[in-house]
């Protein structure tokens, strides 16, 4: 089993910064693909970025290239996104994953305009 706590959530000005962090509990850290994905009210889950265990290949869904960032310390069994140039529809609860099998429970980003 694998636990996940996100952090780093918060109220934010548009055009801010914040960088959320996803901790890691469990079985072996680095053998899993990690991601983060969020999910704004009333809407349906949506992928955000993904990262490979080596941290050498990473993924972002297009409207987000740019701005964020993805990265990962296997040694801190941490992963994290850091997110720039913030917009008001970035508002949403922001999980992470690990192979899209184990959740965290959320942290909730607000962007206001």
């Amino acid at each position: 089993q694998v636990q996940l706590v996100e952090s780093g959530g918060g109220l934010v000005q548009a055009g801010g910064s914040l960088r959320l962090s996803c901790a890691a509990s469990g079985r072996t850290f680095s053998a899993f693909r990690l991601g983060w994905f969020r999910q704004a009210p009333g809407k349906e889950r949506e992928f955000v970025a993904a990262i490979a265990w080596s941290g050498g290949w990473t993924s972002y869904v297009d409207s987000m290239k740019g701005r964020f960032t993805i990265s990962r310390d296997n040694a801190k069994n941490t992963m994290y996104l850091q997110m720039n140039s913030l917009k008001p529809e970035d508002t949403a609860v922001y999980f992470c994953t690990a192979d899209s099998v184990h959740w965290g429970q959320g942290t909730q980003v607000t962007v206001s305009s």
